[in-house]
């Protein structure tokens, strides 16, 4: 099973704030209908009530909600961006944003397992950066890349 749908992936994608950040990576859960765009509003509102906890590492934010009945599949999205965008965070700018949603408050253990063994990937972000269309980005995450693994 992949940990994330091709579908749900985008690279070099524009967005000039945090806010275009997440509406970027949430659009695809949109898209594939996954989430009602009011979802996108909630991990939006999250970051702004309780501030840029999302940034987990140097580049990377994992925007998420709590369950609620916008989200219709657990699912995940990922996208780069064209160019790093500050968060708030003293752990520096973001290019690379997951949107998670969760129909409920246990499935998105495992995910987010699966997200921590991802990012434990020795440069990880920094493969994940080099991607230039979905199809690499695809197989990079999804462990069947072949390239990138000095």
């Amino acid at each position: 099973m992949d940990l994330i749908k091709k579908e749900n992936l985008k690279v070099h994608e524009k967005a000039d704030t945090w806010e275009q950040a997440i509406q970027c990576a949430g659009q695809l859960l949109v898209t594939n209908g996954d989430i009602e765009p009011a979802y996108i509003d909630h991990m939006i509102n999250s970051v702004k009530t309780l501030g840029p906890y999302i940034v987990l590492t140097p580049r990377f934010a994992l925007a998420h909600s709590a369950p609620c009945k916008e989200v219709k599949h657990t699912s995940v999205s990922l996208i780069t961006l064209q160019k790093p965008v500050d968060f708030g965070s003293d752990k520096g700018p973001v290019d690379v944003v997951m949107a998670l949603a969760c129909t409920d408050t246990t499935s998105h253990m495992e995910w987010i397992q699966k997200i921590a063994q991802l990012l434990m990937r020795k440069d990880i972000l920094a493969q994940i950066e080099k991607c230039t269309d979905t199809e690499q980005l695809y197989q990079l995450i999804n462990g069947t890349s072949t390239k990138g693994d000095d």
